[in-house]
């Protein structure tokens, strides 16, 4: 642990659930942002900005993320999840030291096993910043503790015989996925002590696959593979776009599973994963641009249609295939989540973002979460995941660094022979 560490959690004012804006801000070097291209150095900038978020709204003390930057935001156990890959990433690139990324890895991961209280293994969707108790009456989640847990397992990997990686599997090998069927054969999307099992299972595409593969790959309580493919995939197309589609149509759903997971050679017979994403992604920007004479905010730069926030709270925006719920909002994560997928499209688009709104749009965190020019709005705050898929999928275009040790995991290779067909 170093000094420096030390001494800004002895110094940390944590009062009225608020982070000080300059909390852990010295284990953030500034060198290693000024090399290369300037496609390159936009890049650097924006993760480095976005990684900014995960080190600044942490509770120094415990480890814990905000959902939101928002004054008086719980902690989100997604957002820690997006924090753990987050961190190790700032680590690969010289951003943090080595020894305090390492700290704040360990840190996060112990109040996880130690003082966030759990349900056989699965943790609450929001969790008090100070205590890590239950917070907002929230759910006992499934797909945030998957999220959660697809960092911890990574974290564990980057850091390889260390402390961090016995942490993270205590963590995974304690959850007992078969509960979460609830005598189905499709996973429940939580549990309340006051009312049991929530009405909703993970029953059809969605992001629920980093979920199922970890439910599946479990080494002590493992669910059966058939699971797998007991979930819905309804397909439907959009000009030229045909897709497996998640019904709210929004962008989001066809990446946080490939934040962690390299689907690029997984074939479910003819179905290719990452191939579906590449087609849902390009049916995104073409039905923006197809609406572009409706919502002045749409556009060939201007797409990746998902949920977010939006002038009238938290909305589940998206496009065809799909409901494709929408009104000219759009969250510049989107576009960054989909580098993978559409590297060219997503560049430019966030360039003409950058370029073109940065005064309002773009912070000490990177880009805010949405803004809409129809109705004049801008988002002031940042939330936490949406930060997180900017980080994951910039970085997994740039070095394939997540997938690359996620891929490693031991669970997760046992998940991919039961599943999937492997094309060399």
């Amino acid at each position: 642990m170093s000094n420096r560490i030390v001494a800004l959690i002895l110094a940390a004012v944590f009062s009225a659930g608020i982070l000080s804006a300059q909390t852990n801000d010295s284990v953030l070097s500034t060198s290693g942002v000024e090399t290369g291209s300037s496609d390159e150095k936009f890049l650097d900038k924006i993760e480095y900005d976005s990684i900014l978020y995960f080190v600044r709204e942490m509770n120094p003390a415990n480890g814990l993320i905000k959902d939101s930057s928002r004054p008086g935001s719980p902690a989100s156990v997604a957002a820690a999840g997006f924090g753990l890959t987050a961190i190790c990433v700032g680590e690969s690139r010289g951003w943090i030291a080595r020894d305090d990324a390492y700290y704040l890895v360990l840190k996060i991961l112990k109040t996880f096993r130690d003082n966030v209280p759990n349900e056989r293994g699965f943790f609450y969707h929001f969790l008090d910043m100070r205590t890590g108790n239950r917070a907002w009456n929230s759910e006992v989640s499934s797909i945030d503790t998957a999220l959660f847990l697809a960092g911890a397992l990574f974290a564990g990997e980057y850091y390889k015989g260390s402390e961090a990686e016995a942490i993270a599997k205590e963590l995974y090998e304690r959850v007992e996925w078969p509960w979460m069927l609830n005598g189905k054969k499709i996973l429940c999307m939580g549990w309340k002590p006051e009312e049991g099992f929530l009405r909703y299972y993970w029953d059809s595409y969605s992001e629920a696959m980093i979920l199922y593969a970890l439910a599946i790959g479990s080494p002590t309580y493992p669910i059966p593979a058939e699971c797998w493919f007991e979930w819905k995939r309804p397909v439907d197309s959009y000009k030229d776009y045909k897709v497996i589609y998640c019904t709210t149509g929004s962008i989001f759903t066809y990446q946080y599973s490939h934040a962690w997971i390299d689907f690029r050679e997984l074939y479910e017979g003819d179905t290719n994963y990452f191939n579906n994403s590449i087609s849902a992604v390009k049916a995104n920007r073409q039905f923006c641009i197809d609406n572009s004479g409706l919502y002045k905010t749409y556009g060939e730069n201007s797409w990746g249609l998902s949920a977010c926030l939006g002038p009238e709270g938290y909305r589940g925006y998206g496009a065809k295939p799909g409901e494709a719920f929408n009104d000219g909002t759009v969250p510049p994560c989107g576009i960054a989540g989909s580098f993978p997928f559409d590297p060219i499209a997503s560049l430019n688009g966030l360039k003409r973002l950058y370029t073109d709104h940065k005064d309002f749009l773009y912070g000490k965190y990177g880009f805010k979460d949405a803004f809409n020019l129809d109705k004049n709005w801008w988002a002031e705050e940042y939330l936490g995941i949406d930060v997180g898929i900017t980080v994951l999928m910039v970085e997994n275009y740039r070095s394939g660094l997540v997938w690359d040790k996620f891929m490693s995991i031991a669970p997760i290779e046992n998940w991919t022979l039961a599943c999937f067909a492997k094309r060399e």
